[in-house]
């Protein structure tokens, strides 16, 4: 059922599939409201032709001169099919907000990432194009936010700092013992981050899961 409101925003109801889910999952709701294209954030789901999309990836182009662009990687929900879109940065599209739940990661194998819904204990297979980066920082156990579509994820919330350990990094050179110095280091996923010259290998930091960069010293 799909009704429009007198301010442009229509409600779709979205009838979830119960074979992937169980029976307990709620019917979910999509809102549709207008946005500006340079407002698009990878993750996003967008409304193109009485077709939903999930916002692969996002990117403003500023020429000197010329007009402001943005340009949009999507890839279809209902069939998987992708396509990339340019718009005017200030072009209005349409930006669907469907139910989140939350979820525990399990584990990854050849078929994708598996979580486990947090209320019926049910389990969802999610496509690596829909964790992309945010693979590095998945962890056993950990809450996430997936938005479903028909009973399918189409796209991932972690959490915004997680805790890692060091497991590389170079001595602070003499000097460089000041605040505000920072030194190159090694996370145990795999990422590089900067830290402060007195972090040592085998220190636990807290780091945000956008860029991976040093939030602070982990609390023991």
């Amino acid at each position: 059922m799909r009704e429009r409101l007198a301010s442009g925003v229509k409600i779709v109801m979205v009838r979830p599939n119960p074979q992937a889910f169980g029976p307990h999952i709620p019917q979910s709701r999509t809102i549709v409201v207008k946005v500006i294209a340079s407002s698009l954030r990878k993750g996003n789901i967008v409304d193109l032709d009485g077709k939903l999309y999930v916002v692969l990836n996002a990117e403003n182009f500023h020429p000197g001169k010329g007009t402001p662009t943005t340009q949009v990687d999507m890839r279809r929900i209902s069939d998987g099919v992708k396509t990339q879109q340019r718009y005017k940065t200030t072009d209005q599209v349409e930006r669907a907000h469907v139910e989140d739940h939350e979820f525990s990661y399990l584990y990854k194998d050849g078929d994708g990432f598996h979580f486990m819904n947090q209320e019926n204990y049910e389990q969802v297979q999610v496509p690596e194009d829909v964790v992309g980066n945010y693979e590095k920082y998945l962890q056993e156990g950990m809450v996430v936010s997936l938005a479903l579509h028909e009973g399918v994820a189409v796209s991932i919330t972690i959490p915004q700092k997680v805790t890692l350990e060091i497991t590389e990094t170079e001595p602070a050179m003499k000097g460089q013992t000041a605040s505000g110095s920072f030194k190159p280091a090694m996370l145990s996923n795999g990422v590089r981050t900067m830290v402060p010259t007195h972090i040592v290998a085998g220190t636990s930091v807290v780091v945000n899961t956008e860029d991976g960069s040093y939030v602070e010293r982990a609390k023991d």
